[in-house]
C-alpha cells in the first residue's frame, strides 16, 4: 500500500518503520517548501484557521465538520471566519455525537471527499474509538487499496490549563498504538500550517493533535504554499552536550530549559519530532551521535508514553552512541488534577526538565 507509513507494513517492528536505515528516514518529499523569510507573527489558534482556509480554497473536495465549528468559530476559535468564507456547504455543524462525526467523515472520505473532522477534546476519542481504531485505519488495508480514507481528525489535546481529568489528557500514545493512522502534533504556528497541508493531502487518515496550551502562543506564520512533509523532525535549537526530544507543548518547554542551561555553560540540542507516525528516528539518532546523551520530554503518562518507543529504538540502534542512560520526563500515571498546583506536580515542567538534564550531564 502506498503512503502507508503508519500501517502494518512498517519495517523493523516499530511504528511507521522506524529502523534507522529505512525509507521512513528518506529525504523530504518532493514539493516540500524551501526556507523562506519569516512571515508576520500569528497565534497558534489563528494558524489552525489559516491552515484549514488554505486547504479549503485549494481543493473543493475538502470540507470541515464538528461541533460548533460553524458560526461559533469553534470552542477554541480555531475555525473562526471559515463559515463566513465557505458557508454551510463546506463547514458542517454536527450534533453532539463523536460517533456521528467520525462515521460521517469516514463515509465522506470513502466516496471522494477529504473531510477534516474535529473532536472537541482528545479525551473524547474514547467515545468514538471503534471508528478511530477499528474502522478508519483498516479500510484501505482490508480492501487491498481499492478504498482509501483520506481524512483528518483534529482535536484539542493536553493539559496545563486546569480543565480536569476528563478534558486535559495528552493521548497521542492512544493513536500511536493503532497501525494505519498517521499522528501529527505541531509546536509552532508555521508547522500547524505546513503539517495541516500534508495531512489533508494524505491518502491515509491522519490524527492532528492541537495542544490547548499553545493556542495563545505566537510565532511566525507561513508563506503561501508552505508544506511540511509528514515524518520530518526539526532541530529547534542546535547543541552539542545533550539531546532533548519533545513534541507539541514540550518543545517550548525544552527550549526554555535549554536557555537556562546555556547560562550554565551547557549546550542543549532540542529536537521537535512534529510527528509520531511517520517517526523520524534518523534525526534523533543523528543528534545523539553528536551529544551522546538523550532526554525525552513528553506529556503522555510515563507508562505507555511515546517516549518509551523513542527510547527503545535509540537503545536498539544507537546504544554505542550513548555516554549515559536515556532519561524520560513524562506525566505521572494518575488522573490529571483540576487544581493548578496539583496539575504541575503531575505533568512535565521546565524545572523537571532542568533537574533531569543536570543529572544526565553529571552522570
Amino acid at each position: 500500500m502506498a503512503d502507508m507509513s503508519g500501517g502494518a507494513a512498517g519495517a523493523g517492528g516499530a511504528p511507521g518503520g522506524t529502523a534507522a536505515g529505512s525509507a521512513a528516514h528518506a529525504a523530504p518529499a518532493a514539493g516540500a517548501e524551501q526556507a523562506a523569510p519569516a512571515a508576520p507573527a500569528i497565534t497558534y489558534r489563528e494558524a489552525v484557521s489559516e491552515a484549514l482556509a488554505r486547504e479549503l480554497r485549494r481543493d473543493p473536495a475538502v470540507v470541515c465538520l464538528g461541533e460548533d465549528i460553524g458560526r461559533a468559530g469553534g470552542v477554541f476559535k480555531t475555525t473562526a471566519g471559515l463559515f463566513d468564507e465557505f458557508g454551510p456547504s463546506r463547514i458542517w455543524d454536527t450534533p453532539i455525537s463523536e460517533q456521528a462525526i467520525l462515521g460521517l467523515a469516514m463515509g465522506a472520505a470513502m466516496t471522494g471527499m477529504r473531510p477534516v473532522a474535529e473532536i472537541m477534546f482528545s479525551d473524547f476519542f474514547a467515545v468514538c474509538w471503534d471508528y478511530l481504531a477499528n474502522e478508519i485505519p483498516k479500510m484501505r488495508y482490508m480492501t487491498g487499496g481499492q478504498v482509501t480514507v483520506p481524512l483528518v481528525v483534529r482535536t484539542a489535546n493536553g493539559g496545563g490549563l486546569g480543565f480536569g481529568a476528563q478534558h486535559s489528557q495528552a493521548v497521542e500514545n492512544w493513536a500511536l498504538a493503532i497501525p494505519g493512522l498517521k499522528v501529527v502534533a505541531p509546536s509552532t504556528p508555521a508547522d500547524v500550517i505546513g503539517l495541516m497541508a500534508s495531512a489533508v493531502r494524505s491518502d491515509d487518515p491522519v490524527v492532528f493533535f492541537e495542544h490547548k496550551g499553545l493556542f495563545a502562543s505566537k510565532g511566525p506564520g507561513a508563506p503561501p504554499g508552505h508544506v511540511v512533509p509528514l515524518g520530518q523532525a526539526s532541530v529547534a535549537r542546535a547543541g552539542t552536550d545533550v539531546t532533548v526530544v519533545g513534541l507539541a507543548a514540550t518543545v517550548p518547554m525544552a527550549l526554555a530549559a535549554a536557555d537556562r542551561l546555556a547560562a550554565e555553560g551547557v549546550s542543549a540540542e532540542v529536537v521537535d519530532l512534529r510527528c509520531l507516525i511517520p517517526l523520524d528516528m534518523a534525526s534523533v539518532l543523528e543528534s545523539v551521535r553528536k551529544t551522546s546523551r538523550l532526554l525525552i520530554v513528553e506529556e503522555n503518562p510515563y507508562q505507555g508514553g511515546w517516549g518509551g518507543t523513542v527510547a527503545s529504538i535509540v537503545a536498539d540502534e544507537g546504544f554505542e552512541l550513548l555516554d549515559a542512560p536515556i532519561r524520560r520526563v513524562a506525566a505521572a500515571c494518575v488522573p490529571l488534577p483540576f487544581a493548578d498546583a496539583l496539575e504541575d506536580e503531575v505533568i512535565p515542567t521546565v524545572e523537571k526538565v532542568l533537574t533531569a538534564a543536570r543529572a544526565l550531564l553529571a552522570y
